[in-house]
């Protein structure tokens, strides 16, 4: 029992498992906010040309 619990303390699979996650969930963060930006950068600029066509 002893030998069992040491050796699952000493496994690392799950552990990485985790930091692939949290990777995944900054690089959706980072997309979310990039597409964010520019989507209000291209509302404004379709405004912008909307009210040139008026």
């Amino acid at each position: 029992m002893k030998a069992f619990f040491v050796r699952f303390l000493r496994d690392e699979s799950g552990a990485t498992a985790i930091e692939y996650g949290l990777i995944a969930t900054g690089i959706a963060i980072a997309i979310i906010a990039a597409v964010n930006g520019v989507g209000t950068n291209l509302s404004g600029t379709f405004s912008t040309i909307a009210g040139s066509l008026k």
